[in-house]
């Protein structure tokens, strides 16, 4: 007898990672020269940091398999880009130890439940300080 394999689908947090995979290789083929991933600080932690026409831009990943409930840049709420800024100004205090002109943006990764990519958005300057 066959049996027929059926992938499973990836959990939340394997979503996340193949998310942020690929919206570091969409960066890189777009000019941006990516600094690190996941920098961790006090306030929290910024998916990836990277330089792109003389600034250095701070991003967020958002991989969904769904909009069942909105879209992925609506979960970057303003508590969350506030704790980006803060993270942002610990990255620059850390390794760059002057001002930077800076922005912050949005990559939406979109995935079907099994984890192959259907669509990448980037928001550049997707949001200020606020």
């Amino acid at each position: 007898m066959f049996r027929l394999w059926r992938r499973k689908e990836k959990t939340r947090q394997e979503l996340g990672r193949i998310g942020e995979a690929h919206a570091a290789r969409y960066l890189a083929s777009r000019g941006y020269r990516i600094r690190e991933r996941n920098f961790r600080a006090a306030a929290g932690e910024v998916d990836i940091v990277a330089e792109h026409d003389g600034l250095l831009a701070f991003i967020e990943v958002k991989a969904r398999s769904s909009e069942r409930f909105g879209g992925p840049s609506e979960s970057v709420t303003s508590w969350k880009r506030a704790r980006i800024a803060q993270v942002a100004d610990a990255y620059i205090a850390a390794r760059e130890g002057r001002e930077r002109a800076m922005r912050f943006d949005i990559v939406e990764v979109f995935l079907t439940p099994r984890g192959r990519v259907e669509r990448i958005d980037l928001r550049q300057g997707a949001f200020a300080r606020e």
